[in-house]
């Protein structure tokens, strides 16, 4: 497909698209919601600014990191200070709660609609907001597993108990509502004991986290159970009255979200195409008469939707 179409930022363009996505949510027979990181974003999960200063100064004082993603590819020099920094990051992005409610809006709109959510998302907060796991699929992966570095086999493990130990290790306190909180007194430790470096149960080499960032991703059964429900429900729901809800959904990865939902909508005459991306909303000329585009904060449109 070519030929964007670009959409106007007016208050009144918005506005009608605002109504108009209001009026597609109300009369779909399926909502396909194709999630990105954005959302996370909007929901207050930013891995630049005071969050990243807060658990990570002494990281980006050491090495001068810049953001929490670009740090947890840099070659540590030993597995204990590897885990130390990955486990503040699995905990403060998988295991507490989202400082704002966008997941939760999210649910409100579609949760009395035959819905499934297809997501690039790792940090779980479909799932922690309610959503049904029946009606997920996690392509990329999950903070909250861990596999095999080789890998030796196709399982995952749950890191939850883990990784909680290896964050009261440095210092950390966790309060009652999931939140990590760094000590007053004493100083933050930068490495984790040696006993709590995770091995493959199998192998005994090294865990590593399951993310899809080379070709040693692990789809494990759970992965692969996931994505024949999701084909079920689009193959369920073919000929009827679908939207295709893109939210915010960057440029990264489109060949997962943004062109499926373009061909699939193309495909169905019954579809619409709906796009809520701050800076990124577009689509292709051949579906323009049935896309809603709109250049915004997908917290903003979903506190206007309700």
């Amino acid at each position: 497909m070519s030929g964007r179409i670009k959409i106007l930022k007016s208050t009144s363009a918005c506005s009608d698209s605002i109504a108009q996505l209001r009026q597609k949510l109300n009369t779909a027979d399926a909502v396909v919601i194709g999630a990105g990181s954005g959302l996370s974003t909007s929901a207050g999960f930013t891995y630049t600014g005071e969050r990243f200063d807060r658990y990570f100064g002494d990281f980006i004082q050491k090495y001068g990191f810049r953001d929490m993603y670009s740090g947890g590819f840099y070659p540590f020099k030993s597995l204990e200070e590897h885990w130390a920094y990955w486990s503040r990051y699995i905990y403060i992005n998988r295991y507490m709660d989202a400082p704002r409610p966008v997941y939760k809006e999210l649910l409100q709109l579609v949760q009395d609609k035959d819905y499934f959510v297809l997501t690039t998302n790792v940090d779980h907060q479909f799932q922690k907001a309610g959503f049904d796991k029946r009606r997920l699929f996690y392509t990329q992966g999950d903070y909250g597993l861990w596999q095999c570095s080789a890998p030796c086999h196709k399982e995952t493990y749950e890191n939850k108990a883990a990784v909680r130990k290896m964050v009261e290790s440095q210092g950390f306190t966790i309060d009652a509502g999931r939140k990590l909180i760094l000590p007053k007194q004493r100083m933050i430790q930068m490495e984790i004991p040696s006993e709590l470096i995770p091995y493959c149960p199998h192998c005994r080499r090294p865990m590593s986290m399951n993310l899809r960032t080379d070709n040693t991703f692990v789809e494990d059964e759970g992965w692969h159970r996931a994505a024949g429900r999701y084909r079920a429900f689009l193959q369920n729901h073919q000929d009827k009255k679908v939207l295709f809800l893109e939210l915010a959904v960057g440029s990264n990865t489109p060949g997962i979200v943004k062109f499926p939902f373009w061909r699939m909508t193309a495909a169905n005459p019954k579809a619409v195409y709906a796009c809520v991306n701050l800076g990124e909303a577009y689509a292709p000329g051949e579906i323009a008469d049935r896309s809603i585009c709109m250049n915004e904060d997908i917290g903003e449109v979903l506190k206007k939707l309700k």
